[in-house]
């Protein structure tokens, strides 16, 4: 099992530690919903070092990605980053992934923890163009400063005005004393904030001053299970829960990101399931009665007849109700409509509604 490099201030700052995605990851410090407060009406920090970062640069790199991703990279300016995902040949989802323009023939993928290997490889097997790649997966690190007063808190670390980054753009500039650092006004919890990568080495320092700066803004570590209901709360997708190898983007409710302004991989029949409309449908739903909703449970009609299964459930602390994600056949996913979750034998009211769940 992999260490990220801040696996020993998380152990010596006494949270759980668990096996995610081959790496030891903190999953808990104080508990998920005091974790999920401080992130919704403070600031909080995530080690997400995890996560795989690929460098491709050349002539042609933009024409590989174009290649390989539903969105339209071509719109890209240097310092603005882009979701997509990465289609495969049978109608589902490789991953999903932000590209970042660096410079004019330089891109940055970052890419699930655990598909590191299974995105190189696939994106590897499409690469006759000779555009050069390289994975930067293990010599980085990537905290995400996520919250209301993440700009306030972070703004004496950098000379740039933090609060000019616009969402889905980035710099490369100057962070708690270090060079060259990517601050990009991405996350995954809804609350605002940054992303920063920099390098293993530089990492540790920059931890210890985003603390010291934070103090007085109530900053504290967060761990993973806390990010996960934060990301739930805004209905964001999870690989491997929400959408997988099997699960169209257009089934995912991902149609904004799928652009068929160029041929890419499997381009033909995702327009043609855009044309003919899909046969099931990723929905957001409350649960009715005080439940709570875990993946794979059955989802049901009044009948009791199961018409599809949560991907992605949890017990919001925002607004102390359960909340999930799951596929419906398409009849059942109109919005209002009542559904209902088996939770041990037991058919419990849902209904569908529209994201995201938390409104700030």
């Amino acid at each position: 099992m992999k260490n990220t490099a801040l696996t020993h201030i998380h152990e010596s700052l006494g949270a759980k530690m668990l096996p995610f995605a081959g790496y030891n990851m903190p999953i808990l410090y104080e508990g998920v919903n005091a974790e999920h407060e401080t992130v919704r009406n403070a600031v909080g920090v995530f080690d997400v070092s995890h996560m795989g970062e690929f460098l491709l640069t050349g002539p042609n790199a933009l024409a590989l990605i174009q290649k390989v991703t539903s969105n339209d990279a071509s719109v890209l300016t240097i310092g603005r980053a882009q979701y997509s995902c990465l289609p495969n040949n049978d109608g589902g989802v490789v991953d999903d992934l932000i590209i970042y323009k660096m410079k004019e023939e330089q891109y940055l993928l970052v890419v699930n923890a655990s598909n590191i290997e299974k995105d190189w490889n696939w994106i590897s097997s499409h690469n006759d163009l000779g555009v050069d790649m390289k994975d930067l997966s293990e010599d980085y690190s990537l905290l995400a400063i996520q919250g209301p007063k993440a700009v306030e808190a972070m703004q004496s670390l950098s000379s740039i005005d933090l609060a000019a980054i616009k969402y889905y753009h980035f710099e490369v500039a100057d962070f708690a004393g270090i060079e060259n650092v990517i601050i990009s006004a991405t996350g995954y919890t809804g609350s605002g904030g940054f992303e920063i990568y920099c390098k293993n080495s530089e990492v540790e320092q920059i931890w210890t001053k985003v603390f010291e700066a934070g103090a007085a803004f109530g900053i504290k570590p967060i761990g993973l299970a806390a990010r996960d209901t934060l990301r739930l709360e805004m209905g964001f997708c999870l690989y491997g829960n929400d959408i997988s190898d099997t699960t169209s983007p257009l089934e995912a409710g991902l149609g904004w990101i799928t652009k068929f302004t160029n041929e890419f991989t499997n381009s033909e029949n995702l327009k043609k399931q855009k044309v003919e409309g899909v046969t099931r449908k990723l929905v957001a739903f409350e649960m009715q009665e005080r439940a709570v909703p875990r993946h794979d449970y059955e989802i049901v009609d009044g009948t009791g007849t199961v018409i599809g299964i949560v991907t992605s459930g949890t017990m919001s602390p925002s607004l102390n109700k359960g909340i999930g994600l799951g596929y419906v056949t398409t009849e059942n996913s109109t919005l209002e409509n009542e559904i209902y979750i088996r939770i041990r034998k037991n058919d419990v009211p849902a209904k569908v509604v529209k994201l995201p769940f938390y409104k700030k």
